[in-house]
């Protein structure tokens, strides 16, 4: 350990500690473009410089060791000139155009151009003109005029993505940032060169000109893109989300996230597709009907059955909360043993960062909370054998498109009553004889549980038109200028959607059975005084990062299902 001194403060660090890193750890910001804490040193940017006691002259805090007894100063006034001569010097050259930069407000350069520049600029010959909207891959647009040639994109693209495809070309003030000859910015991790980009050189063609970053109100959730379940922010300007970005988190996925993922998963959520009401297959054709009329109808009809008819599928892309709710109804209300979810494996699809060929974001939570069979005659194989035999008559499927499968379809067509919880229209809600709708996951509240047993959060990001403010977790603390961020949003909510553990309970309570469940938080505490797995578990202490279940890890029995996007 080395005892060391900043700005007077004085602690113990590890001997192998860079300046910055140290700082860091203490709470110290020592401003910076090239340095970033999972990437390599380059040491070319200058802004990080301090002054050493007893050295010659300023150092890199981000390439410089601690040693014991060292003394650092980061803000003295021989540090303050030459941070101010190496603002001027990168501003030379630098487009004034942050008035219509996608970058603005959310700029590295932008801020510390107000916090550590003389204000003006002393150059008054020509700047340095270079390409503009350069298409470098599916995904990123270059403006290499905002460049400061920082490379962390080159650093993330070698070492990260473990994809060399980035590099500069030229020399001195004609340097350009530019991909290999005959390559593109096409690496499953692309996007995240545009999140480390201190400047506004690297821009997002999906999000590229569509609101600016203080117009937008962002959600902390999980993707549920894949098994991982990265930490992300989900950014919304009128009900809208329009785009996502990768959150913090060492135990999950770091700084970074997958282009699908960041990309796809929202898509469903303003999909023309969505399910807008409850909708009652009738013989004129399917119907939009009110949520009393249709939670009346299935739990007559459930009624109407024996317990042996009835099966009922949970899905891995539902909450714990939801799937926790229909296994106690289908066996405390239906009182049947058919019970049972599937995974979806995508093979070949992954990798050894991030992404993961299970497809589905709470595979191992649906287990955990008993969405799986007694045993292989009372799982999916069984369920369909039953239909097929005629044994089974009413099947109730949870937020899974299990007619994907054309096998699987045939089966459902011989069933003679078909209730589905969907979000959007697919091949299994065109079977069936009522239709929920059901909301997504950036619609509610609720856990995951990732592969490897990390149970998480996601929250509401838009609002729907059931959407309980004071339920359902719309934080009242987010105010603004325009006042709460879901009376905004609520303007633009045209979807009639309920959570699953919502809808479960509505027909739970026409059945004779009252679960009286205020919110999904109320759900969860139940489910975490019931299961060992989630003993002692909260929403509070569950927190923005997770925490882990009480649980080896162990793969989910659940037949793997394949799919293609």
């Amino acid at each position: 350990m080395a005892r060391i001194t900043i700005d007077g403060k004085q602690f113990e660090t590890d001997n192998g500690r860079t300046i910055i890193e140290a700082a860091r750890e203490q709470g110290i910001e020592i401003p910076h473009f090239c340095w970033h804490p999972k990437l390599s040193v380059s040491g070319n940017c200058r802004m990080c410089l301090v002054e050493v006691e007893k050295l010659p002259k300023l150092v890199i805090a981000c390439a410089t060791q601690v040693s014991d007894g060292m003394v650092v100063h980061t803000n003295n006034p021989k540090v303050i000139t030459a941070r101010k001569a190496v603002m001027e010097f990168l501003l030379i050259n630098h487009p004034l155009d942050c008035p219509i930069c996608d970058e603005a407000g959310d700029c590295k350069l932008q801020n510390y151009a107000y916090d550590h520049s003389i204000g003006y600029s002393r150059f008054d010959e020509d700047k340095v003109h270079k390409p503009k909207r350069v298409d470098l891959g599916p995904h990123v647009v270059l403006d290499a005029e905002r460049c400061i040639m920082c490379s962390r994109c080159v650093r993330f693209c070698d070492e990260i993505a473990r994809k060399p495809q980035l590099t500069f070309t030229q020399r001195g003030d004609h340097v350009q940032l530019t991909t290999f000859p005959g390559e593109h910015l096409d690496n499953p991790y692309s996007m995240n060169t545009i999140d480390i980009c201190p400047v506004g050189a690297l821009t997002s063609k999906d999000f590229r000109f569509k609101a600016r970053v203080w117009e937008l109100s962002s959600t902390e959730t999980v993707c549920p893109g894949c098994a991982r379940g990265c930490n992300m922010l989900v950014w919304v300007r009128n009900n809208e989300i329009l785009r996502q970005t990768p959150r913090f988190n060492p135990d999950v996925n770091d700084y970074w996230m997958c282009d699908y993922g960041r990309l796809n998963t929202f898509r469903q959520v303003h999909a023309e597709t969505r399910i807008k009401a409850p909708v009652m297959k009738k013989e004129s054709g399917p119907v939009e009907v009110g949520w009393d009329e249709a939670i009346a109808l299935v739990a007559s009809e459930f009624k109407g059955f024996k317990k042996s008819q009835i099966a009922v599928i949970g899905s891995a892309y539902a909450t714990n909360e939801d799937n926790f709710l229909v296994q106690k109804f289908a066996r405390e209300v239906l009182g049947t043993k058919f019970i049972d979810f599937l995974r979806h494996d995508l093979d070949g699809d992954e990798d050894d960062l991030l992404i993961r060929a299970d497809k589905s974001p709470n595979g191992r939570g649906a287990m955990e909370v008993g969405m799986q069979p007694g045993n292989a005659a009372s799982g999916f194989e069984g369920i369909l054998r039953g239909i097929k035999e005629g044994q089974i008559k009413a099947l109730y499927v949870i937020e899974d498109n299990i007619a994907a499968d054309p096998l699987v379809a045939q089966s459902l067509s011989r069933i003679d009553y078909l209730v589905v919880h969907s979000p959007v229209e697919n091949e299994t809600t065109r079977l069936a004889d009522v239709v929920f709708p059901a909301s997504t996951y950036a619609e509610k509240n609720g856990t995951f549980v990732n592969f490897q047993g990390r149970v998480q959060r996601i929250r509401p990001a838009v609002a729907t038109l059931e959407q309980d403010r004071a339920t359902d977790g719309f934080a009242m603390s987010r105010l603004d200028m325009f006042g709460s961020p879901f009376d905004r949003w609520a303007k633009g909510a045209k979807i009639d959607a309920r959570p699953t553990w919502r809808i479960i309970a509505g027909i739970a309570s026409l059945m004779g059975v009252k679960y009286r469940y205020a919110s999904a938080e109320e759900v969860f505490n139940e489910l975490a005084s019931t299961l060992e797995a989630f003993k002692g578990m909260s929403y509070r202490k569950i927190g923005v990062r997770g925490v882990a279940l009480h649980l080896p890890k162990v793969q989910a029995p659940a037949a793997p299902m394949h799919i293609s996007r």
